[in-house]
């Protein structure tokens, strides 16, 4: 179990944000996995195909699904919310050689150490450095003996890997991670971080000012100083979560988004007759599509529409007071309101019976 104590400072510097390179990692992570989970099946057979034969042995042994410790200046904590995978892999390459280091100091020390403790890895400069076979793989050992030319070579193959593997898909996958940091984001403003925290995994629970995270393979406790808590969804974590809390990183946690299950599906659901006899078929269907929010290219892919009637219909919708609209960076972004939801439920129900 990892616990983590905040402060009033550290709650009031509480945020959520994006990030393409934590999808990228997560991702790979994935693809290491023996068996991806079936949500993640048919994106995880066709990215092994695109990438066959791409040079991405540094970023691949970098990322070992086997050990409980993830080299953190892999993912520099995002500084905006949005943020675009060019701006990332420039906070990469300005990663430090000492801090690459020590990075790699604490991946040597998880792969002899199984179980991991954070009272012995919070400060990193006191690990001792890599012995030879403590690093996995002799591309590794390159970037820990030379940091400024590996991470050149690094911020590539993540260049490369991102067109071939996540850039064809990030259109949705974007709207499914947006949409979650609304979810929460609300849910902060309304019921603050029990609200938060409440359904974002069973392994993760809050209570009076103190964070609880059941981990597998790693256990300690981290009082915040002021740092504040960096939340970030993503589409390949499930079913886990990946907290970082060791110095000087700005404490992370990285947490499945809502709907990931659906990420894949393009099938429509089914459209209740009584509210297509009210609204008409198109914007009944749209309607049912916006169990979680989406923007106008999402759902004028599910359902077949041009985005022009897409957007129409939309327009329509949110003139009745049954879609409300948020812009997530240069997204607009979707979502039911209540009534929409009441309606919705109503006219299940009758059709149930």
């Amino acid at each position: 179990m990892l616990t983590i104590t905040f402060t009033v400072p550290d709650l009031a510097r509480m945020r959520l944000a994006v990030s393409p390179l934590w999808e990228v990692v997560a991702s790979v992570r994935l693809l290491r996995t023996r068996r991806p989970h079936q949500f993640h099946g048919r994106w995880a057979r066709t990215a092994r195909e695109r990438i066959a034969g791409t040079e991405l042995g540094l970023l691949f042994d970098l990322i070992d699904p086997d050990v409980w410790y993830l080299a953190d200046f892999l993912t520099p904590p995002p500084q905006s919310p949005l943020p675009e995978l060019e701006g990332e892999l420039g906070a990469l390459r300005r990663v430090s050689p000492d801090q690459v280091r020590a990075d790699l100091d604490v991946l040597a020390y998880a792969r002899r150490h199984p179980l991991g403790s954070l009272t012995e890895v919070q400060l990193p400069r006191r690990l001792r450095p890599p012995a030879p076979g403590d690093l996995p793989s002799q591309a590794v050992a390159d970037l820990y003996a030379d940091p400024a030319a590996g991470i050149t070579r690094l911020a590539d193959q993540i260049s490369a890997y991102w067109e071939l593997a996540i850039a064809p898909h990030w259109g949705r996958i974007r709207a499914l991670l947006d949409s979650d940091v609304m979810y929460r984001g609300r849910q902060l403003g309304q019921a603050g971080p029990a609200g938060l925290f409440a359904d974002l995994a069973d392994t993760v629970r809050w209570r009076d000012g103190t964070l609880f995270i059941r981990h597998r393979r790693f256990q300690g406790a981290r009082q915040l100083a002021g740092e504040g808590f960096l939340l970030i969804p993503s589409a390949f974590v499930w079913p886990t979560v990946h907290s970082s809390t060791i110095p000087p990183w700005q404490p992370t946690l990285t947490y499945p988004a809502r709907g990931v299950a659906t990420l894949w599906d393009d099938s429509a659901q089914a459209t209740p007759a009584g509210l297509a006899a009210v609204l008409g078929n198109s914007r009944a269907a749209l309607l049912c599509l916006l169990d979680a929010p989406r923007s106008t290219t999402d759902l004028a892919r599910r359902t077949a529409m041009t985005a022009g009637g897409v957007s129409q219909h939309l327009s329509a919708l949110r003139s009745g007071g049954l879609v409300t609209a948020h812009r997530a960076g240069r997204v607009v972004l979707y979502a039911r309101t209540a009534v929409a939801e009441a309606l919705l439920e109503s006219a299940g129900q009758s059709s149930g019976r």
